[in-house]
């Protein structure tokens, strides 16, 4: 079937921009997805989140098929609840990357994503997560958090803003990684090279779409590259300024619907 609207492929951030600041899709959020599959068009959510944090927010979709997670690290399969591709992030180049900020900015206090279906998140001490309803495993000391292979390390100053850090960081990390800032007090390091538009462009390849049919939501600079990737991109009210910048359009923020605002008028109620 083809699709009603110019665009077959609806990408869309999770944290700040379909999500409500309490976790929670609206139900004029659910009522505008279902007006897209009806349409003919996909939804593929696009996350920093690891695979496990978001197989329950997919669950609330109705979904089973594809989701890009990690900052783009994961493409993750839920029907199957399998990774059909994943990249992880070298232990001791994080460990030496780590080491570089701390030169800079002094102590940082660190958390990681574990790869895989069933990887669990990791905070050391002092390490404040910052949706506190996300579960994470506390560990003792930061030589814990290395045990298993992860996706990506989270990253959190007791004073610098999220925006200090990340401009320190990208000076020093260099080729080591690729650093983010993804949300309120989290700046990330991920596989070099690795962002949410390399995860984007191997799962619409693999649907068989790309680019010029994708229009694709976010709020934070993280989303630029697949800003950069897709044919639109449309930023939250609620988005920090650098994606504003590049945004095609700015619509109301999460709390206000404002994904569903855009698609009502892509899509249209028959």
């Amino acid at each position: 079937m083809a699709a009603s609207s110019a665009y077959s492929l609806i990408a869309t951030d999770l944290d700040g921009t379909l999500l409500r600041a309490d976790d929670t899709l609206s139900d004029r959020s659910l009522a505008a997805l279902a007006l897209v599959a009806v349409g003919g068009a996909r939804h593929l959510v696009v996350t920093g989140r690891p695979a496990p944090r978001v197989r329950p927010l997919l669950d609330d979709l109705g979904s089973t098929g594809l989701a890009v997670c990690g900052q783009g690290a994961q493409v993750y399969d839920a029907g199957a609840d399998r990774l059909l591709w994943s990249v992880t992030l070298d232990r001791e180049l994080a460990e030496t990357a780590l080491g570089k900020i701390e030169a800079e900015v002094g102590q940082v206090y660190a958390a990681v994503d574990q790869d895989g279906v069933d990887g669990l998140t990791l905070i050391e001490p002092g390490y404040l997560m910052p949706h506190p309803t996300l579960p994470a495993v506390r560990v003792g000391r930061r030589d814990d958090l290395w045990c298993e292979p992860i996706s990506k390390v989270l990253l959190r100053h007791p004073y610098l803003s999220d925006d200090e850090l990340a401009v320190t960081a990208r000076s020093v990390v260099g080729s080591l990684a690729t650093v983010t800032m993804s949300g309120p007090g989290t700046v990330e390091l991920q596989p070099c090279g690795i962002t949410k538009a390399t995860g984007l462009a191997l799962a619409a390849d693999h649907l068989g779409l790309g680019p010029e049919v994708t229009i694709a939501f976010g709020d934070m600079p993280n989303d630029i590259p697949m800003f950069d990737w897709a044919a639109r991109g449309v930023a939250m009210a609620n988005a920090h300024p650098e994606l504003k910048a590049v945004a095609d359009e700015v619509t109301l923020s999460n709390e206000d619907d404002g994904i569903a605002v855009v698609l009502e008028r892509l899509f249209p109620r028959a």
